[in-house]
């Protein structure tokens, strides 16, 4: 009986609320296990609405997108949250890499309202969510490095793919 408009904000709420409870209490490995449960959700709704009577509608479509940038920031600034209280150098690397993977769906999103097709490049949002949501895990499980060596690919993976798409935005203009 859910819609998937329904699915989708309720994954994102559990989501948003799972990453800014445990991780700045710096719990990154049970605060991963129900990210990843509650990102799946974003899985399902997509898959709800093309097989429904409706089909898939723009505000759908808006919606899924919209949530996505609120639930991949709230991954992010629930770490930048832990960041903080511990005092740990990582905290501009993090700072970044929300900066950067906030300008890759932007870019595709401006080109696009210009006509321009812009997607691809070397990290879109599923590997940067992967990548981000590991190395948490990896560090909540106590793997050293992990969060450190995750969080700085993904600020270069994120920073490679804000300037790929810029070049093919430009390349179409």
């Amino acid at each position: 009986g859910l819609t998937p408009n329904a699915v989708t904000f309720v994954g994102a709420l559990g989501l948003v609320s799972s990453a800014l409870y445990f991780y700045p209490r710096q719990e990154f490995f049970v605060g991963t296990l129900l990210i990843s449960f509650f990102a799946l959700s974003d899985l399902f709704d997509g898959a709800m609405a093309r097989i429904s009577k409706r089909g898939e509608s723009k505000w759908g479509g808006f919606l899924d997108s919209t949530i996505d940038r609120i639930t991949d920031s709230a991954i992010l600034l629930g770490l930048i949250l832990a960041l903080i209280e511990s005092d740990d150098r990582l905290l501009p690397v993090a700072l970044g890499a929300l900066v950067a993977g906030t300008l890759v769906p932007y870019i595709r999103a401006k080109a696009e309202s210009l006509q321009i097709e812009c997607s691809g490049g070397i990290a879109e949002r599923t590997e940067r969510l992967i990548l981000t949501l590991t190395a948490i895990g990896l560090d909540g499980l106590g793997v050293p490095y992990a969060l450190t060596v995750g969080i700085w690919v993904l600020l270069i993976l994120a920073t490679v793919t804000v300037v790929q798409r810029i070049l093919i935005a430009k390349a179409e203009i």
